[in-house]
């Protein structure tokens, strides 16, 4: 136990001093391996650790999922998502803030990724709300809960990840984000009701668009529900796996952004750099988890865990109430990935030990995660929206965020106390 306090407390401290999360977790593990094991066996588990981290198939949905997740921004889809429901929302107040939280969601389908929604958003519906007489406080905090929708709605990578380490069944938990997404849609639209409420200076009321440009602006969305219920229908249809999913599900997205002349070649190179250095960052960290992982196993931390939870004689929903709180506080001060990658060789065979559903589980922890997105001091969606407008103070970000952080708690409470909102649809399906 006192090796793995030590190894943790290493590597969060490497990190806050700016290391590189791969490099950091790379140090520690190597360094307890070679303290325990000695030089040769070492090297033989770093290779090993190196192999399983690049030429896993189950791996290879990463590229795939993040490319289409680029392509699809690039092509301007989002913009196409936040003007169907600004038509269909602006007329109420606050209805800007819900046509963000809706495009967010859709976005995030495809997207997969929370800081790319949250960045794309923040370009596209932040200019139109402040422009409207939105408050900065309403409108930035909008974009930072809606971008986080991003890791739990399916294709989630967040999900994929969690997946993998765990060797969950990934279309088990690609179906049940569902309802949890949709109750965390449905939770930022009640928090942005609720500002409006309390301050209706903070929306404006915009003007009401009519039916024809209405129903013409659906036209313009449709890539988005062809490639999600190609790539989802397909899943669950047993048409392709995952991994193929994400393959045609790339595929889609480049034919779509070829023919709609939306993209210059100069600029479909640049977003297949971007997707190479992307998914070498993610695998950079898979690699270090992994090394990670075997020093933390082989002191044998998760066996003390279910011995000291056995003798204390906590009810089993007490544990996890701990373990969720442990992820709300790392959730504040690490990158999701990395986080989720260092954790779960210790809390997830406590959790299955305990007799709870690995599914289940897999919900809670992108759900936590998605909390310490928008949770100061180190909410990196926070930090993204500051980072492309740079005019709004942190601070100002910081307190308009509160209401979701609460709406995002409540979710949380809801579904570890009703765990058929994340197993019905998955247990429905499969």
């Amino acid at each position: 136990m006192t090796a793995t306090f030590i190894a943790f407390a290493g590597a969060l401290l490497l990190i806050f001093l700016r290391l590189p999360i791969a490099v950091a977790l790379v140090l520690v593990g190597a360094f307890g391996l070679f303290s325990e094991l000695g030089l040769n066996p070492t090297r033989s588990m770093l290779g090993m650790a190196a192999q399983g981290s690049t030429m896993s198939y189950s791996l290879s949905v990463l590229p795939l999922f993040v490319l289409m997740g680029n392509l699809v921004a690039g092509a301007g889809i989002s913009g196409n998502l936040f003007r169907t429901a600004q038509l269909f929302l602006a007329h109420r107040r606050g209805g800007l803030g819900m046509a963000t939280i809706l495009a967010s969601g859709g976005f995030g389908a495809i997207c997969g990724s929370s800081v790319a929604t949250a960045a794309t958003m923040s370009r596209v519906a932040i200019p139109p709300m402040r422009e409207w007489g939105y408050s900065d406080r309403l409108a930035a905090a909008t974009v930072a809960a809606g971008g986080t929708l991003g890791i739990l709605i399916p294709p989630s990578v967040v999900m994929v990840i969690y997946g993998i380490s765990t060797q969950s069944h990934i279309g088990m938990l690609f179906a049940a984000g569902f309802v949890p997404g949709l109750l965390g849609v449905i939770g930022y639209l009640i928090a942005v009701r609720y500002v409006v409420w309390r301050n209706p200076a903070a929306a404006p009321r915009t003007a009401r668009s009519g039916w024809p440009e209405r129903l013409a602006s659906l036209v313009t969305i449709w890539p988005v529900l062809a490639l999600f219920t190609l790539v989802i229908g397909g899943i669950y249809g047993g048409f392709f796996t995952a991994t193929e999913a994400a393959g045609i599900g790339a595929t889609g997205a480049l034919v779509f952004a070829v023919f709609s002349r939306s993209l210059s070649l100069v600029q479909l190179g640049e977003i297949f750099v971007d997707t190479a250095l992307v998914t070498t960052a993610l695998l950079g960290v898979v690699f270090g988890a992994n090394v990670f992982v075997e020093f933390v196993n082989m002191t044998g931390v998760h066996t003390h865990l279910q011995a000291l939870v056995q003798t204390a004689g906590l009810p089993p929903l007490g544990v996890i109430a701990i373990i969720v709180l442990v992820y709300l506080v790392l959730g504040c001060l690490l990158e999701t990935i990395s986080m989720i990658l260092i954790t779960l060789p210790v809390f997830f065979p406590v959790v299955t030990g305990l007799g709870y559903d690995p599914i289940w589980f897999g919900v809670i922890v992108v759900v936590a995660a998605e909390i310490g997105l928008i949770t100061p001091p180190i909410g990196i969606n926070l930090f993204v929206i500051r980072s492309v407008n740079p005019d709004i103070p942190i601070s100002t970000i910081f307190r308009g965020v509160a209401p979701f952080v609460v709406i995002d708690i409540l979710r949380l409470a809801l579904l570890v106390l009703v765990p058929v909102l994340s197993l019905w649809l998955p247990n429905l399906l499969f």
